[in-house]
């Protein structure tokens, strides 16, 4: 009931600041009761408790004429400029439906967001002038809602059912070594080989446990581990052991033979790549087009990484 209460004062309190700007912009009672379809005794009313409830005179009315009290005058510039800023609110809100305007804050990975995400964003800014980007890069999960972000790109399976996810592309996950490491520790040709190898796990806490396709899986070890994805890739070039990577960050490296496939007939189990957002990010045209853009742009670029 209390809210009922505030939420009715409010509405009415707006309703006499309009009332106050129209008299003004009329220039009498009878030209704003005409123009917003009200009384004169409504609209005379409705000046009256502004006026009683201030504690102050806005207008000096004669029979014949009207005049701003100075506290009247400074009070109509602050009511204009409020009205207005009201307004451009609703434009704007009302062409963000189908327009990106406003500001992105996005969330991704080390690597794919640097190596995708962020020009495909750079990209998608030139199309839409009116938008900000923010692009944060971090290999930890972070919370999408504290952290006011509109779009998370994430790898794999989602646990916060309380966010809403769409996939936006296949992931591939590959096992990858130097050459200079196989030759040197040989090349496995089973599962169980892996657990004889030196082996680069990433990610918080660092996964040890490689789960295939099959369902069978390896609980690897390895004396180098690391939270940050793109540094366990440079390990791996370096010769330091194997590397469970996505295709999306090695497939140069193993186009041109520095990094070699480990398994090619073993695959792992799916982790496809998803965007997430909070529920009440759905309805901006930011998000959405943004989304739509991403997919599309990635679906294209996935058919270039097959190997």
């Amino acid at each position: 009931m209390v809210s009922c209460d505030i939420s009715k004062n409010m509405s009415d309190n707006f309703l006499d600041m309009l009332v106050f700007v129209r008299v003004v912009q009329a220039g009498s009672l009878t030209g704003a009761a005409r123009e917003l379809n009200f009384s004169l005794t409504v609209i005379s009313r409705k000046l009256s408790r502004l006026e009683e409830r201030l504690g102050v005179r806005l207008i000096n009315r004669t029979t014949r004429s009207l005049a701003l009290t100075d506290e009247g005058a400074r009070f109509y510039d602050r009511c204009v400029q409020i009205l207005a800023e009201i307004d451009d609110a609703e434009t704007e809100a009302s062409s963000g439906r189908d327009t990106a305007i406003g500001t992105l804050k996005v969330t991704s990975t080390f690597a794919f967001g640097i190596r995708w995400i962020a020009p495909l964003l750079s990209e998608f800014q030139e199309m839409h002038p009116g938008l900000l980007v923010h692009l944060d890069t971090d290999d930890s999960l972070t919370n999408i809602v504290e952290g006011g972000y509109d779009l998370a790109i994430r790898f794999g399976a989602l646990a916060d059912s309380s966010l809403v996810a769409r996939q936006i592309a296949p992931n591939r996950r590959v096992i990858c070594a130097a050459p200079a490491y196989l030759d040197r520790r040989g090349r496995p040709e089973t599962i169980e080989d892996l657990t004889r190898h030196e082996v680069i796990a990433f990610g918080e806490p660092p996964n040890n446990h490689w789960t295939f396709a099959d369902g069978r899986s390896a609980n690897v070890m390895g004396r180098l581990t690391t939270n940050n994805g793109e540094l366990a890739h440079r390990w791996a070039l370096s010769g330091a052991g194997l590397v469970l990577k996505s295709i999306w960050d090695v497939h140069d490296d193993i186009e041109s033979g520095k990094l070699e496939i480990v398994l090619p007939g073993f695959d792992l189990a799916a982790a496809p790549i998803h965007v997430v957002f909070p529920h009440s990010r759905l309805a901006a045209a930011k998000v959405r087009l943004c989304i739509e853009f991403l997919a599309s742009s990635l679906k294209s670029a996935n058919s270039v990484l097959q190997l």
